[in-house]
């Protein structure tokens, strides 16, 4: 018995209006991908956009499966990297030259997982996770990757600070006000009882950090930026701890006050000799006032007056 024909009516039919699209594809496609770098190798969950543009005006639509089809090859044990990415774009182009398609797209969102020790407590670590955003476009044979990445900190904010600081001092004063040279142990056992009667206010903080990726690297590096970004900031929030990890996060805080504009300032200007391309976000979750404090920065090879990157 002869199978039947099935129809195509994508190619069987002609597109109703004879106008160019942009962008035609899927998004949200569920899929593992291996992320490898050095000291690392890991299987992560992925939500993958994927289109093509359609030039031709004649064509009512383009192959979906051929571009699943090349997705699902990628999540096959290869390792995600700069050229990965061009060759399957290639392929996505290759299999609609059928639609004049010349140019293609990938997103890739997931969470890089990473292992970090605690400050002080040898041997006690827990999982972090990072939220990625990785862009990657192909028109012709120019290839262009950005990544974006998410980095939960914490911040303390100088002013209040200040004010908390003065508060103590003005207390201390009045409870030695009659006693001229109070010793040691006398001061020290005031402070265990009145040095928290101000506290600064502290707010969990997000620095968003998005960059370009050189197209010849073997792999995307975001380990490395991730830990540039944290090393910056120096007050990365932890995972395990114990109370001797939490005084040395409170000393960390203590030694690291910021403003949003500090945070802004110490990523643009830690980052942008090593970066093309780089733009920072930073938001302070306010724990003073009902609304958020964000500053935006590029990098300041794109900043009239900046220093160039390397």
């Amino acid at each position: 018995m002869t199978a039947a024909v099935l129809p195509d009516i994508s190619t069987s039919e002609a597109a109703p209006g004879l106008s160019p699209l942009e962008w035609v594809g899927m998004q949200n496609i569920a899929m593992p991908i291996v992320l490898e770098e050095p000291g690392y190798r890991r299987t992560l969950a992925a939500k993958v956009n994927a289109q093509v543009n359609l030039p031709a005006l004649h064509i009512k639509g383009i192959h979906m499966s051929r571009l699943y089809c090349l997705l699902d090859e990628m999540s096959d044990e290869v390792a995600l990297s700069p050229a990965l990415l061009r060759s399957t774009m290639a392929d996505m182009v290759a299999t609609h030259r059928d639609c004049a398609s010349d140019s293609a797209r990938l997103r890739f969102c997931f969470d890089l997982m990473l292992r970090r020790p605690a400050l002080l407590s040898e041997g006690l670590a827990g999982w972090k996770t990072y939220p990625v955003q990785l862009d990657a476009h192909l028109q012709g044979d120019v290839l262009t990757l950005r990544a974006r990445v998410a980095v939960t900190y914490s911040s303390t904010c100088p002013c209040s600070a200040a004010l908390s600081r003065q508060l103590v001092e003005r207390a201390f004063r009045e409870a030695f006000a009659e006693t001229p040279a109070p010793d040691i142990e006398t001061v020290a056992e005031w402070l265990r009882d009145h040095a928290t009667l101000a506290t600064p206010h502290s707010q969990r903080s997000h620095a968003y950090i998005e960059v370009s990726l050189p197209e010849k690297a073997e792999d995307l590096g975001l380990i490395a930026l991730v830990d540039r970004i944290e090393a910056t900031l120096k007050t990365p929030v932890q995972t395990a701890v114990k109370r001797a990890d939490e005084q040395a996060f409170a000393a960390l805080n203590g030694s690291n006050l910021m403003f949003v504009e500090d945070a802004a300032r110490r990523l643009q200007q830690a980052l942008s000799p090593l970066y093309a391309g780089l733009e920072v976000n930073v938001e302070h979750l306010e724990s003073l006032h009902a609304h958020d404090a964000v500053a935006w920065a590029k990098g300041l090879s794109q900043v009239p007056g900046g220093r160039a990157s390397v």
